[in-house]
């Protein structure tokens, strides 16, 4: 005779392909019941792997973002906006929160920046229509500038 352990959870358990949000919710509560045999262990991996990416680019895109208007109003002061100076400041407070949810990836927010400022120098080009050597090869801010919530180049 089975135990109730060994009973299928669901009568019709989610397919990882055909409905994810089920089947998340399914995996959870086979982890939880410690019945680990009977979970999707590759696709959890995949998952958990995917979630660790997808933090790191929310905030390599909120690094982008600064750098981006902060080029912006430095090299185009004539056309300073609020628009600017409040993505700035939402962008700053995504930092933020990503960074202390995260403190492996605030460790390695020079790498970051680095990465997200060469995404940043092509973005300002397009928007401002100033040449990409208009703009230095390397980040002119530094992190603490680039995190600070009144720093705007002047």
């Amino acid at each position: 005779m089975a135990s109730a352990k060994e009973k299928p959870l669901y009568a019709n358990p989610s397919d990882y392909e055909d409905d994810f949000y089920a089947w998340a919710y399914e995996q959870a509560e086979l982890l939880r019941l410690g019945r680990f045999r009977e979970a999707d262990l590759t696709n959890i991996i995949e998952e958990l792997e995917t979630l660790g990416r997808t933090e790191r680019r929310s905030l390599v895109s909120a690094y982008r973002l600064v750098l981006m208007h902060l080029l912006k109003w430095q090299f185009q002061p004539t056309h300073r906006s609020n628009s600017w100076r409040n993505t700035v400041r939402r962008e700053r407070k995504n930092i933020k929160i990503l960074e202390q949810d995260n403190p492996s990836l605030a460790a390695v927010a020079l790498t970051l920046v680095a990465e997200a400022y060469a995404d940043a120098i092509d973005d300002a080009s397009d928007e401002t229509e100033l040449p990409l050597t208009a703009f230095p090869t390397n980040c002119p801010y530094t992190l603490d500038q680039i995190r600070d919530p009144d720093f705007l180049p002047e």
